[in-house]
């Protein structure tokens, strides 16, 4: 606490003042907590003082509080870049992220508990630089971060405004911001540690040297790339649903069950099914074989059943058996973009809408996936198909943008493989049909990024639809072999195309 505080008083926090009478005053607090390592061990004890930002009103000591932190498909895509060109990966700590940021409002708090000043007991402190806990912290953050390193030369990525591009020559380095957690990798070691070195003039950081656990991601090194895995994450989760010494078993869907809003009684404790869903949610970062189970049980968080939580047991049972499973990055000596879509038409039994579901590789890694239940009702089994296909399009023409801005332009098309012949010829042709006129949005899209060259789509047979896997629930055999060809097994095998 003592440590905690005088780095408060350090970095010029807070003043005392006067408590206003017509200014609200927010308390603070003390929060003690347990730092781990990446394999689960103590790493040490940390206190940190917070403020209560649930009593702040917008537009009288808080206004705009978004703040972008960047998106996991970015993060995979330039992981896959760095291993397929060989270039160092560190990752960086800024010590007290939150303390850097400049307030623009007037904020009021309340002396934090032991260290009331025994000259000014009655006064209060005037917030001059973010706390943790304010509700525009993270975005006070960004915004000292991101103006002083694009100061020094990076630019910020249009597609991704987490993502900061610096160039100097032939030298190029990619930046990634997630909250205080900082990526960077560069052409060189030189040119690396540069970088760091001016960051560190600037902000209180350390570097931790080569990526190994980030945003609760294990980053293991192989001699073909790198492996991400969660395994102490699914074990915590499979802890907070005291399964710990539950059944393993071989899928996480029981393809005798589909999910209904009315089916048996109330979950008696809808808290529980909600904190297991989010960790589930995040959990899929690294694990989309589990997406599409996932995305069925965060269906009902507003109000779960019985049926409901059976069947995200089933899923943690999945993960007892899949604990050291994880996604593979390797080298890769093309960096063409290959995308497979699918859809499940009317899967859903009480409205009778379609789930889609598409992953992208780059090379031959994978790094986006979706698998999401459509929001209108399909008409077709073609419609549906093609709603999917024009999702599929839109995050591949994301990743085109995303490459371009990372300096690696691509000169050929993207594929799109779908396993539906009839949204592979609306595709392509201009033929409407009454089954389908009104998702004419979708088809201009399409086919407007088709004609000019930057998709093509193609049909690809059902025992090679990868993105099946985030549709609907699979056989044991078809799920395994699926699974192999998204590169998701366990760190010592080797998946489907031999990495």
């Amino acid at each position: 606490m003592q440590a905690e505080f005088t780095a408060l008083q350090e970095n010029g926090t807070w003043e005392l003042v006067p408590r206003p009478t017509n200014q609200p005053v927010i308390r603070c607090m003390w929060l003690f907590r347990h730092k781990f390592k990446s394999d689960g061990t103590l790493e040490r004890y940390k206190a940190r003082l917070v403020v209560n930002g649930k009593s702040q009103t917008v537009g009288i000591d808080c206004e705009e509080t978004f703040s972008p932190v960047v998106k996991p498909a970015t993060i995979r895509t330039v992981l896959s870049l760095a291993v397929s060109r060989s270039w160092p990966i560190h990752q960086l700590d800024v010590k007290n992220a939150f303390l850097h940021g400049h307030l623009n409002e007037t904020v009021y708090m309340h002396q934090p508990s032991g260290f009331i000043d025994k000259r000014y007991p009655g006064f209060v402190c005037r917030l001059k630089k973010s706390l943790y806990g304010l509700k525009q912290a993270p975005r006070a953050w960004y915004t000292r971060f991101a103006t002083y390193i694009l100061s020094q030369g990076f630019r910020s990525s249009v597609c991704d405004n987490s993502l900061f591009v610096y160039t100097q020559g032939h030298n190029v380095a990619y930046l990634l911001l997630y909250v205080d957690d900082i990526v960077l990798t560069a052409s060189s070691d030189a040119f690396l540690h540069d970088i760091i070195q001016k960051l560190s003039r600037e902000f209180a950081m350390t570097d931790l040297g080569q990526l190994h656990h980030f945003l609760g991601i294990k980053v293991t090194r192989r001699p073909t790339g790198l492996f991400l895995d969660q395994s102490q994450y699914a074990k915590e989760i499979i802890a907070r649903a005291s399964m710990t010494d539950c059944k393993p078993c071989a899928t996480p869907v029981d393809l005798s069950s589909k999910l209904s809003a009315t089916d048996g009684p109330l979950f008696h404790d809808p808290t529980l099914y909600r904190s297991l869903a989010g960790a589930l949610q995040y959990l899929t970062f690294t694990r989309p074989d589990i997406s599409y189970a996932v995305q069925q049980v965060c269906l009902f968080m507003h109000e779960p059943h019985d049926s409901h939580y059976a069947f995200m047991k089933w899923i943690l049972r999945y993960l007892q058996g899949t604990l050291d499973y994880g996604i593979r990055m390797v080298r890769s000596g093309t960096h063409s973009i290959t995308a497979y879509s699918d859809a499940d038409w009317g899967g859903c039994p009480d409205s009778r809408r379609s789930t889609s579901g598409y992953c992208v590789f780059l090379g031959d890694n994978l790094i986006s996936w979706s698998s999401k239940r459509q929001p209108t009702v399909s008409r077709s089994s073609a419609e549906a198909e093609y709603k999917g296909v024009a999702n599929a399009v839109a995050e591949a023409t994301w990743i085109r943008n995303l490459l371009l801005e990372l300096h690696v332009p691509l000169k050929q098309a993207s594929v799109i493989y779908c396993d539906n012949v009839s949204a592979i010829y609306m595709s392509d042709n201009p033929v409407q049909h009454q089954r389908t006129k009104h998702i004419e949005i979708d088809i201009h899209f399409v086919r407007e990024k088709v004609r000019i060259g930057h998709i093509r789509v193609l049909h690809v047979p059902s025992s090679y639809q990868y993105a099946d896997i985030f549709t609907k629930g699979l056989s044991r055999q078809l799920f395994h072999s699926f699974r192999s060809s998204l590169t998701v097994c366990p760190m010592t095998d080797q998946t489907a195309g031999g990495y």
